[in-house]
């Protein structure tokens, strides 16, 4: 195996970066060439990047590890923390261990700490890097970040609804007939389109920003930059999809949502806080679990975080985990 190390993104390219993710493990939309690309040109621009690539004897690519220069001595995953749910190495499916033997003994003369965010508690990463990085000499940390809850989808509605507790079935139900009730005209819609999405973002963002502290500074000015460039670029592969509860009002709650693999994730969201008594967050996200099953997706991905209402389906979490080399 040849380790070698590229500075900008179109040294490896857009084709042979998603071919490789495409032929990975993990499969995560926040590894995509567009993903990663944009994030690093609006959050990493005045980084340093290292893209190490590994290929193999007869010069096929084999992994890529796309780190930049967070600080003096460190090196991150590029894609952060903050709006990157699931991060890793990028390798064919199956040579994982040859790919990370490779990568940590290029590197055992360097000082810098290579730290890995938010990468899944199942992958090769967490559960073989550590005994590799012993024979180099080198120490692995692997703790957990944060947890993924997930549901695994059946059959239909009907199916899902029977094998809810009765108390969070009770809730749900009860949830719903009291948005009937009291909003009666209340209307769910989606959009998929880049026009469409495009065209009801600013609906999103004001919801976002207004629905709880510190929301209004996460999706500051340069945030917002971000979400418009890759979710338009998501939306041109039909993997994005804007959500909402319209009331005569107005919009009273939204959520992006993204897909991958038979997957639906649910990356953000947003409600109007004066209508909080009507659950719309949790009545629109109950349409869009229904969605899915129609559609015949395996997974509804909540993505990181615990909320509350998100056990109210009852998902089982997964962790994601912060690899630390050093």
């Amino acid at each position: 195996m040849k380790v070698s190390i590229r500075d900008r993104f179109e040294a490896v390219g857009a084709s042979a970066w998603d071919g490789l993710v495409a032929a990975s493990r993990l499969r995560s939309p926040f590894l995509s060439w567009v993903w990663q690309h944009e994030w690093a040109r609006t959050f990493a621009a005045d980084c340093r990047l290292e893209i190490r690539c590994v290929q193999d004897g007869a010069g096929n690519l084999v992994a890529l590890l796309p780190l930049y220069e967070s600080s003096a001595g460190a090196l991150e995953l590029i894609g952060g923390a903050d709006v990157s749910d699931y991060l890793d190495l990028i390798s064919l499916h199956g040579r994982e261990e040859e790919a990370w033997m490779a990568l940590l003994q290029s590197r055992t003369a360097e000082r810098a700490e290579w730290v890995l965010h938010a990468v899944p508690e199942v992958s090769p990463t967490v559960v073989s890097l550590p005994p590799l990085a012993a024979a180099c000499g080198l120490t692995v940390s692997a703790t957990v970040e944060e947890r993924c809850p997930v549901l695994a989808l059946p059959s239909s509605w009907e199916t899902y609804l029977a094998h809810l507790s009765g108390r969070h079935r009770h809730e749900l139900q009860r949830k719903m007939r009291r948005l009937e009730r009291d909003a009666p005209d209340a209307q769910v819609s989606s959009v998929s389109g880049p026009a469409d999405i495009a065209a009801r973002l600013d609906d999103f963002l004001a919801l976002h920003r207004s629905s709880r502290v510190g929301k209004a500074r996460f999706m500051d000015a340069r945030m917002e930059r971000f979400f418009r460039s890759a979710l338009a670029a998501f939306a041109e592969r039909g993997a994005a999809r804007l959500w909402f509860l319209d009331a005569a009002s107005g919009p009273i709650a939204a959520f992006v949502t993204i897909e991958w693999d038979g997957t639906v994730g649910l990356y953000n969201s947003g409600f109007a806080p004066e209508q909080a008594a009507l659950s719309p967050g949790v009545v629109l996200l109950t349409q869009v679990i229904r969605d899915a099953i129609a559609r015949r997706r395996d997974k509804f991905d909540f993505l990181r975080g615990e909320e509350r209402y998100k056990y109210e389906f009852e998902p089982v979490a997964e962790a994601v985990y912060q690899v630390r080399i050093r």
